[in-house]
């Protein structure tokens, strides 16, 4: 393998750390390297052609009180494919937090299950107050750039999709919303538009907005919740965006004290709001059976009704019992079998205003990906990760079809984990199905990491490609393809 060590940032974690999310598939890296990755089996296909990008929590310092893996700093990892060729790149979001705790040699802003009155400095982000902007959830790429973001809301940084680096914040000249932008924009590949949302515990608590191809935003409306709440992801179809007020949200009479504790409320309905993406049209809500949804995968219009698949949550607030102190109880709430997260579709009659709704499995997955090309309109797959009992982590996947119901599940083996599983297209292709399956693996056997690719016809024929990494990386969340469309002449090749 040709691998060149660019920079090693300095951790203050212990070197005998046992922090359960600090070790074994969450030990943090502190390198950062430039790669031409080994095949090590099968050969890389000559008509991959793109990048995929993985955002990861990556901590560099201990926690103040309480560690949670969502507080990690961003680290990206990017591999790109073309003409049977391969090169990767890691590197820290170099964020203002990072940055911060660098300078100070520790955390200084309090974390996912700490208090923010623990926190060493009284400025910060996200909708909370008093956390470090990690932008550690997601990325997407848009006008030729990635951009990652943070679950709670903060700024969106720039990647140069050719080097790596950070090239600062995304403000969209100048008209980002005050409380910053939640994690999972969605870029919609038929017109170009980044569309976001975002929230605050200030009234109206709930904005949507959409940039255009051009970099300016064109739409920024309030859609207002009866109090703050704590949307994680959106939907789109052609014409509307489905947004959400789901019975988990912090406890009005605590949040008054400061204290920020989430509350299953099992005797409230689902809420979903059916927003006009353009103009000031509307917005229509409609209840559904109670629930939290981490992730949506997809909607479409269907005559006057909008559909929409996501992973239903049987069970959002996994009980504490035994639990041997707040981390463990927290991290229950993490694994899959815990939620019980199960495919789900939901269908919101514009005409009579009723939502009907089922379960279109009834096996744990969750971190669902499809052909981005078919986005906005009916799909039949969906790629999502099954969970390693009672840990969040990623042992496999299964290619749902949501037409006739079958599943197609692969394991990546005893010890290995995965990343959300992206489906990469062929050019020019009508297939829904023709196209790639794209993950990093962390094998704990091995020691090693890997970029594996499947067959997204036929994912249990097995992987027709394997490509060593330069060293093992954390298990990380969320995941996007570029085509070489939208990397807009950038390439690390």
């Amino acid at each position: 393998m040709d691998a060149r060590l660019v920079n090693t940032v300095v951790s203050t974690l212990p070197s005998d750390d046992t922090h359960p999310y600090r070790t074994g598939p969450w030990h943090p890296q502190t390198e950062e390297w430039d790669a031409t990755p080994r095949v090590v089996a099968g050969a890389i296909p000559s008509d991959l052609d793109g990048m995929y990008l993985r955002n990861t929590e990556n901590p560099v310092h201990p926690a103040i009180t309480n560690y949670h893996p969502f507080d990690g700093d961003a680290m990206l990892h990017m591999i790109e494919f073309g003409d049977g060729r391969a090169a990767y790149k890691n590197r820290f979001v170099r964020t203002a937090g990072l940055a911060a705790e660098a300078e100070a040699g520790m955390a200084l802003w309090a974390g996912f299950i700490e208090l923010p009155d623990t926190a060493h400095r009284t400025d910060g982000w996200t909708a909370r107050g008093r956390m470090k902007d990690a932008s550690s959830t997601d990325v997407v790429v848009h006008r030729g750039e990635a951009l990652t973001s943070f679950y709670w809301c903060g700024d969106l940084y720039r990647i140069d999709l050719s080097t790596g680096a950070t090239l600062g914040t995304e403000t969209w000249h100048g008209a980002i919303p005050p409380w910053g932008v939640s994690a999972h924009q969605k870029v919609d590949p038929a017109t170009g538009e980044l569309l976001f949302f975002t929230f605050s515990k200030e009234a109206p608590y709930l904005r949507y907005g959409a940039v255009g191809a051009d970099g300016v935003v064109h739409t920024l409306r309030d859609v207002p919740t009866p109090g703050p709440r704590l949307p994680h992801d959106m939907a789109f179809t052609e014409h509307y965006v489905i947004l959400n007020d789901f019975p988990l949200f912090w406890r009005p009479d605590l949040l008054e004290a400061g204290i920020h504790l989430p509350k299953y409320q099992r005797d409230l309905p689902s809420r979903f709001a059916i927003v006009p993406r353009h103009g000031d049209g509307e917005v229509r809500w409609f209840e559904a059976d109670p629930t939290y949804v981490l992730h949506f995968v997809n909607a479409f219009e269907d005559g006057d009704t909008v559909v929409m698949d996501g992973f239903f949550q049987r069970n959002p607030a996994p009980s504490t019992r035994g639990a041997a102190d707040l981390e463990e109880a927290a991290f229950r709430s993490l694994a899959l079998d815990q939620l019980e997260t199960v495919l789900h579709r939901w269908r919101f009659d514009l005409r009579t205003g009723t939502t009907t709704e089922e379960d279109l499995s009834e096996r744990y997955t969750e971190f669902g990906m499809m052909n981005p090309t078919v986005a906005t309109r009916p799909h039949r797959y969906v790629y999502a990760a099954t969970g390693e009992p009672g840990r969040f982590l990623f042992d496999g996947l299964v290619k749902h079809d949501v037409v006739t119901g079958a599943e197609e599940a692969i394991r990546f083996g005893d010890g290995v984990f995965g990343s959300e599983t992206v489906m990469a297209p062929r050019a020019g292709t009508t297939a829904e199905d023709d196209g790639y399956l794209v993950t990093f693996t962390t094998d704990m056997n091995r020691d090693r990491s890997y970029c594996v690719i499947y067959d997204a016809a036929a994912p249990s024929a097995g992987p027709v490609c394997e490509l060593e990494l330069p060293a093992r990386i954390s298990s990380g969340t969320h995941s996007t393809w570029a085509t070489r469309t939208e990397l807009a002449n950038a390439t690390m090749l």
